[in-house]
């Protein structure tokens, strides 16, 4: 029994003393070690994926909606200011004509040029004590226009995308040229004085275009541009229409007024001729008259 047990040990020690042996070992070891550290990582990285999964469809069920990338927006929703530093001093001299409006407002918004009625496409701002001043850019845009002209006073137009553009006129001291940039609240110009209409004296029209359609700029101050830019044109169009058909019917009845009022002059001088012509030969006669009785006697 003990020969067995020696052989054996024997044969052992044989073995180990082979130099394959301990690398071969440690090869061995080193794969089973790898293969638990993958098998680890792979079963930690299956928890995770379930648990982000898990917790994205927690998400959606709160929101109500699918969780969507971000898109970054770059436009700037500004609100359409007056061009004015101080609302508070300033005051409307002449307000947009609208065809929706009473008739005494209708009147009170229509420029009187020399015999002309013109409904006013704008807004006519100026000084509570008529002093001159600064007049800004309303919303940020790109300048397209800068023209001296005595009738408006001058003009300046500022686009806006989309089809709004912003018009300045009734202004002197220009600072912008064709092609610039300007910010909302930038200086434009100062404020002055236009033959169209004098009344208004110094101050600045201010008009708000949608496809070169006249809007309200009353009915847009405070309000952002997409308001603007998606409101319908074609409806104040029609107002439009309606407001020229309004002005001829204004200059038609002021024509015929002032030809009755010449008929009616011309008449009278034609009175006034007759009776002149009667008193004329009433007194001639009277006058043969007595000379034939101075002869007679």
């Amino acid at each position: 029994m003990r020969e067995e047990e020696k052989n054996q040990s024997s044969q052992w020690k044989n073995f180990f003393k082979k130099r394959w042996v301990f690398p071969a070992i440690y090869l061995a070891c080193a794969a089973l070690l790898i293969s638990g550290i993958v098998w680890y990582q792979s079963s930690v990285g299956d928890n995770l994926a379930d648990q982000t999964k898990d917790q994205n469809k927690t998400n959606e069920e709160a929101t109500g909606k699918d969780e969507q990338p971000v898109i970054e927006v770059n436009t700037n929703f500004e609100n359409v200011a007056m061009p004015v530093l101080n609302e508070d001093e300033v005051k409307y001299v002449t307000e947009f004509f609208d065809p929706n409006a009473s008739r005494e407002a209708q009147e009170a918004a229509l420029i009187v040029d020399g015999d002309t009625y013109r409904p006013n496409l704008g807004v006519d701002i100026a000084m509570n004590d008529g002093s001159a001043f600064e007049v800004l850019a309303a919303l940020s845009g790109d300048v397209t226009a800068v023209r001296q002209d005595a009738l408006l006073g001058n003009v300046i137009e500022i686009d806006h995308g989309e089809g709004v553009k912003t018009v300045y006129q009734s202004i002197r001291d220009i600072e912008v040229s064709v092609g610039d940039k300007v910010k909302q609240g930038d200086t434009l110009a100062i404020s002055s004085t236009s033959q169209l209409n004098k009344e208004a004296k110094n101050h600045v029209h201010f008009e708000i275009r949608k496809n070169n359609i006249a809007l309200n700029p009353i009915s847009f101050f405070g309000q952002p541009l997409t308001a603007i830019q998606d409101y319908d044109s074609e409806a104040q169009a029609e107002g439009n229409e309606e407001a020229a058909d309004q002005e001829d019917a204004t200059n038609e009845e002021t024509n015929q007024q002032e030809d009755e009022s010449s008929e009616e002059t011309t008449d009278q001088d034609d009175k006034d001729n007759e009776t002149s012509g009667t008193n004329t030969d009433e007194d001639s006669s009277e006058t043969n008259a007595d000379a034939d009785n101075n002869l007679e006697q």
